[in-house]
């Protein structure tokens, strides 16, 4: 029977695939690290208060990074070039979402424009990781290989969801609010092409080491069209609503330390 936990299953058992997962994993969390940490050296002296928050939300990102890496070297994998088709960070930002990052090495100030940029694209991306991660603990939280790094990165995520939502409330109420609408409806309707077009490009890479059939490509495939489709026609409206979350400060504080392997 077909299906997601079949699937990554599937996945999980392949040194190969595996492989490729876990490196694909770790270049985006890598990436998210070093945007986060530009982000905070940059952000305006008008928004110093958001600095910290914003560097552990970098930290965090490192951290995630560094755990898959450590769950490649316990298998004794190296990391695998990414293929560009599915490097999501750079696809989006070639949609013109989130803050370039010609615009992240230059030593300027970013703009209080700019971070509310970062921020509403934060609440479309960090949606998708939390669900994301969300359902592989929910596969996975038990596997005696990947239960505890997922369970922490799953956290994590939660976490910076937590704080996207609650800047972002802030922010509307300072009189940011239709900028920021416009910024997570434009996010978010680029963000479901893009993770439809990167979902397609995954799993033609781990069908072509898996040796899947035509056929069971073809399900897949028809399988995340069927999804982007159900996104396009209101499934992302979920991605730009906006509500104070249970969490409060959920960025406060230093990032909790990787698990030791």
């Amino acid at each position: 029977m077909l299906s997601a936990r079949s699937l990554f299953q599937e996945i999980v058992d392949s040194d190969d695939t595996f492989q490729l997962f876990c490196s694909i994993a770790a270049s985006g969390e890598t990436q998210g690290g070093w945007e986060n940490g530009r982000i905070a050296a940059l952000v305006p002296e008008s928004m110093r208060d958001l600095a910290p928050r914003i560097t552990r939300h970098g930290a965090d990102e490192d951290k995630h990074g560094r755990l898959f890496n450590a769950l490649l070297k316990k298998r004794q994998l190296d990391p695998v070039p990414v293929p560009p088709e599915t490097d999501y960070t750079m696809l989006l930002e070639q949609r013109g979402i989130g803050l370039a990052h010609e615009k992240l090495r230059r030593d300027e100030r970013l703009t209080e424009h700019d971070i509310v940029v970062y921020l509403s694209h934060s609440r479309v991306t960090e949606q998708r990781a939390a669900d994301q991660m969300e359902m592989l603990v929910r596969y996975f939280g038990d596997h005696p290989e990947l239960g505890k790094p997922i369970r922490m990165i799953c956290d994590d995520e939660e976490n910076h969801l937590a704080y996207c939502h609650e800047e972002l409330l802030r922010l509307a109420a300072a009189g940011h609010g239709r900028t920021i609408q416009r910024v997570l409806r434009e996010s978010a309707l680029a963000e479901i092409k893009v993770h439809r077009d990167v979902s397609l490009a995954v799993m033609a890479h781990m069908g072509h080491l898996l040796r899947w059939s035509k056929a069971r490509s073809a399900v897949l495939a028809a399988g995340i069209h069927a999804m982007y489709a159900y996104e396009r026609l209101g499934g992302w409206r979920r991605m730009v609503s906006l509500r104070m979350p249970e969490r409060r400060g959920a960025l406060d504080g230093p990032a909790a330390a990787a698990p030791a392997f």
